[in-house]
């Protein structure tokens, strides 16, 4: 079974894409916004990955669901189910292809943190960014199950650098 998208060497025009994009959602949060932040591999220069960009948004709370919904459709953005409590998501598929993943979070939720030290450490650490990238090309090479078989067998090692959840 396939991932969402094939591994690809790092592309110089992720980080334009995430801006275009940014300022397509900054529309739909005005006064909940706190930040919209790259995150995920295509946020990390050198960094191969699935060529999805992510999106993580910071939010004061999560008012008005069925308005943001039917915002985030008309982007063309389909609602996943929520991953933890106070942490929605949504994916947008171009022509039957993920393009973007946009995580939605409130202010204080323990995914936020975890993301942009995660991001950080990548960016900063040559020898954990390519142990990394590594460990994604042999799980996508071996994968048989798809994308939840590759998240579920990266978390071990992101756990190891920044903490597992909390319970």
């Amino acid at each position: 079974m396939a991932l969402t998208s094939k591994i690809s060497p790092y592309d110089p025009l992720w980080p334009a894409m995430f801006e275009n994009e940014k300022a397509r959602l900054l529309q739909i949060f005005k006064a909940e916004l706190v930040g919209i932040h790259h995150v995920g591999s295509t946020a990390v220069p050198g960094l191969s990955a699935k060529p999805e960009i992510d999106l993580l948004v910071e939010v004061l709370d999560h008012r008005n669901q069925t308005g943001r919904d039917s915002s985030m459709r008309a982007l063309g953005y389909v609602r996943g189910s929520n991953l933890s409590d106070g942490h929605h998501f949504y994916r947008r598929d171009i022509e039957g292809i993920r393009t973007h993943k946009v995580h939605i979070c409130i202010t204080g939720h323990w995914q936020i943190q975890r993301m942009l030290r995660f991001r950080d450490l990548l960016r900063n650490d040559p020898i954990v960014r390519q142990q990394y990238q590594d460990l994604k090309l042999h799980l996508e090479a071996t994968n048989r199950e798809g994308i939840a078989e590759y998240l579920a067998k990266k978390a071990p090692f992101i756990d190891m650098l920044i903490g597992s959840r909390p319970e």
